[in-house]
């Protein structure tokens, strides 16, 4: 299960029923977090289909949220290739994050599971930085759905635990997840190489 980041001391439940603008649309009462998941599982099967990968959901969640497989006649290593993907979404970071990369802290023992090294099968780090309100999510119109703002990955194979129960990691502003993103990672996996 994907974990969002709320504000600390902030609330992670939707915004209070209260007077609401007249041209305001009624959203319904779940949790943000839980919002939060949805919106980034929508980005991940919007990158998938544009990318041509198939998805499927480990049940029991054993720590990873999705596989990722994709399969393709140049691969070498197999015909088909597949990774894990680990997906996080936060508000706590503004968008077009600077300074080429942007930390984001993990549970360690979450930690230690994506940075094991080596691996039969290559685990990634998604997280979607996302507005705060819902209401700035998407906008949609003739020419197209925008999904704001975007997601970002990395490959934490062999990452130190360094906090006492959290740690923190800086996630990639150069790499952006989209379509051609993963077709490029799934295209180094199966090359036999890392993500």
């Amino acid at each position: 299960m994907a974990l969002a980041q709320p504000d600390p001391g902030g609330t992670a439940r939707a915004e209070a029923p209260g007077p609401r603008p007249p041209d305001a649309p009624l959203r319904g009462s779940l949790a943000t977090t839980a919002c939060m998941e949805t919106l980034q599982v929508g980005y991940l099967h919007a990158a998938a289909a544009a990318a041509g990968c198939s998805l499927s959901q480990p049940f029991p969640d054993n720590g990873v949220d999705w596989h990722v497989s994709h399969g393709a006649a140049a691969h070498t290593v197999d015909d088909e290739v597949t990774i894990k993907v680990q997906l996080k979404c936060t508000y706590q970071i503004p968008p077009h994050p600077a300074g080429g990369a942007f930390p984001f802290t993990l549970d360690n023992a979450h930690l230690v599971k994506l940075a094991r090294d080596p691996v039969t099968v290559h685990k990634i780090l998604v997280v979607m930085i996302v507005p705060r309100s819902q209401g700035d999510w998407l906008r949609a119109g003739p020419a197209g759905l925008d999904l704001r703002h975007c997601c970002y990955w990395t490959n934490l194979a062999g990452h130190p635990v360094t906090g006492r129960r959290r740690t923190t990691v800086r996630v990639p502003t150069s790499r952006i997840f989209d379509d051609r993103a993963l077709c490029d990672i799934m295209a180094r996996v199966g090359a036999g190489g890392r993500p």
